[in-house]
């Protein structure tokens, strides 16, 4: 062996060494890139539902993959996928891609099925259950944790059989809820404007896949394979690819709200002509969901019994569309007293006496300036001290740790925080009243925090509110 040779052979073994460590880093992405997840439900031993015969994990799976093709044309739009073949994903490690993706959206695609001959496309954002026919759609496609190993310690939070599992467990996606009831509004137009499809409106249910992910979500039901020739569509090439790139529409006009100054590009498929085996066309009904913010000066039903029998109209049908409207929800928490005092957030310093007048069988809430001689957060303080039972409201929980400022809560203030598990529970107000906590709570949804829930503690440890309130009443 000659010189030169053993002058070499280290630095040849010191290079391939590090060439492979350097090859398994991932390569950033480049600045301003929009990070997709696409995640086609079921696969592997799961098939979906088998409506007609066909395999929802296939229809949903060549969907997505039609939707990426179409946002990879996209040179700043990253696509990822939960899986991109015949292969079966824990609902966990589905929402684990899109959190390590760092993504900006995560939409997830199913197929749905009927005892009847229901058809239409529908979009879930994560929240509470409106009425039966949500909860037994998120009942359904939860059911597959069953499928997988541990489910029972894994997912042990979880009760797909009760209504409340969920929640608690919803205000973990609170900050994102706005932009994905944005984005289900934008692919309802594209099914219902462009490929003639029935609206089935955006609504809200508690889908464990949604409750995984740190980012605007949407899961999308494309049709039912349960009807004949909405399922004959749907497993067809032209519906897979229509309803594809109606999916990757609607994603390139929502990014171009997030990054106005970005160029997209798509192909506009042809839609005037609706596909000869899709159902009978129904015309749009009105906005999907309503989330609006609500002035603080509020009209109220002018009885007590009458808020507590007034039915919200998402449970008057079961095929209604879920509408989040934030004044009827004040109303029911507002109790009605001739005079009380809202948080001083709600209106300008300083804090002001509110006033009831009757007007035609309404209450109209009126603030006039109220002298105090301490602030709400003192006041408060000192009445949680009288008693070991403590109410606030939980408006949201998120894995950022984030300040108590103001700016950072929609003009709140009197916040507070807590460690729970890998997230940060925020709470708003404090008091030993329940009477009070629900003005807390009518201010919050007023702010915009229409999920938010109150919470109770006792020696500083949280319990259930029934039991503080019962707690009280014993004191």
């Amino acid at each position: 062996m000659t010189f030169r040779t053993l002058l070499f052979l280290p630095i040849y073994l010191i290079s391939s060494w590090i060439a492979p460590i350097h090859g398994d880093q991932p390569t950033p992405d480049p600045p301003n890139t929009f990070v997709v997840v696409l995640d086609a439900g079921h696969g592997g031993h799961d098939p979906g539902n088998l409506g007609n015969g066909y395999q929802e994990k296939n229809i949903a799976l060549s969907i997505v993959l039609q939707a990426g093709k179409e946002l990879g044309k996209n040179k700043n739009v990253k696509v990822v996928y939960t899986r991109n073949d015949d292969s079966f994903v824990d609902l966990f490690v589905r929402g684990e891609i899109a959190n390590k993706a760092n993504a900006d959206l995560f939409v997830s695609v199913h197929c749905d099925s009927h005892s009847s001959d229901a058809h239409g496309a529908g979009t879930f954002v994560l929240g509470l259950h409106a009425n039966k026919q949500n909860f037994e759609i998120a009942k359904k496609e939860n059911s597959v944790i069953y499928l997988e190993d541990d489910y029972e310690t894994r997912y042990s939070e979880y009760d797909i059989n009760s209504p409340e599992s969920i929640i608690g467990l919803t205000i973990m996606q609170e900050e994102f809820l706005e932009k994905s009831i944005e984005l289900g509004k934008m692919m309802q137009t594209n099914f219902t404007n462009k490929l003639k499809r029935k609206d089935r409106q955006v609504k809200q249910a508690g889908f464990i896949v949604l409750h995984q992910t740190f980012m605007p979500s949407v899961l999308i039901e494309t049709g039912f394979l349960t009807n004949k020739n909405e399922g004959a569509y749907l497993n067809s090439k032209k519906g897979q690819s229509e309803m594809g790139r109606a999916i990757a529409q609607a994603i390139l006009v929502y990014k171009e709200t997030i990054m106005p100054n970005e160029v997209v590009s798509y192909s506009e498929p042809d839609f005037a002509e609706a596909p000869s085996t899709a159902p009978p066309v129904s015309k749009p009904k009105k906005e999907v969901v309503v989330v609006t913010k609500k002035p603080v000066k509020k009209e109220i039903a002018s009885k007590e019994s009458d808020l507590q029998n007034k039915e919200p109209a998402v449970e008057k049908e079961l095929n209604t569309a879920t509408e989040i409207d934030i004044a009827a929800q004040e109303a029911k928490d507002i109790p009605l007293e001739k005079t009380v005092k809202l948080p001083e957030e709600t209106i300008d310093h300083p804090a002001k006496q509110v006033t009831q007048k009757e007007d035609r069988g309404t209450i109209t809430l009126e603030s006039k300036p109220l002298d105090v001689a301490e602030n709400e957060e003192d006041l408060s303080r000192k009445v949680v001290q009288k008693s070991q039972i403590e109410f606030r409201v939980q408006i949201m929980a998120s894995s950022k740790n984030m300040p108590l400022e103001s700016e950072n809560f929609k003009g709140l203030n009197n916040l507070s925080k807590e460690p729970y598990k890998n997230l940060f529970r925020y709470m708003y107000g404090r008091t030993n009243s329940f009477e009070q906590v629900k003005l807390f709570k009518a201010n919050a949804d007023a702010k915009g925090y229409t999920t938010s829930y109150i919470v109770a503690y006792k020696d500083g440890k949280r319990v259930a509110v029934n039991q503080a309130v019962v707690g009280l009443q014993d004191e």
